[in-house]
């Protein structure tokens, strides 16, 4: 590995330590189903956040709470002794990419076959830390 890339490596792996965020691979639900599940926690505080997906009645929003509480855990890790409510944490970025495809036959009539296209996805949760400002 060149020294360029090896620096650009090391730096990249120097921001990781200090973000907090976690990361669902393969999840079953398509993107655009988990997408309108991401839009109603981005930007939002925390608590807030658990309390919007805890009373959602989509099936997604079981999987993102269970993600963002995996998030709140990896920040407490990296911060021990700071208590979570003296911090103000937001949910910063919300990412929700496409992930592999499953393709199924399904029998269609006069013998053909119509294609199921099982998708699944990727999210990306980032906590942040709000600074409070002086009004």
């Amino acid at each position: 590995m060149g020294s360029r890339k090896q620096k650009r490596a090391q730096k990249i792996k120097e921001e990781k330590k200090s973000r907090n965020f976690a990361v669902l691979r393969n999840c079953p639900t398509s993107p655009r189903k988990m997408r309108l599940v991401a839009d109603m926690v981005r930007g939002e505080e925390v608590n807030k956040a658990l309390d919007t997906l805890r009373f959602s009645s989509r099936e997604a929003s079981r999987r993102m709470e269970k993600l963002l509480l995996s998030a709140i855990a990896n920040w407490q890790n990296k911060n021990e002794g700071v208590r979570i409510e003296d911090t103000r944490l937001i949910v910063s970025e919300v990412r929700v990419d496409q992930a592999r495809t499953l393709k199924r036959l399904r029998p269609a009539p006069q013998g053909r076959a119509h294609r199921i296209r099982k998708r699944s996805n990727h999210v990306t949760v980032v906590l942040d830390k709000v600074e409070p400002t002086e009004i």
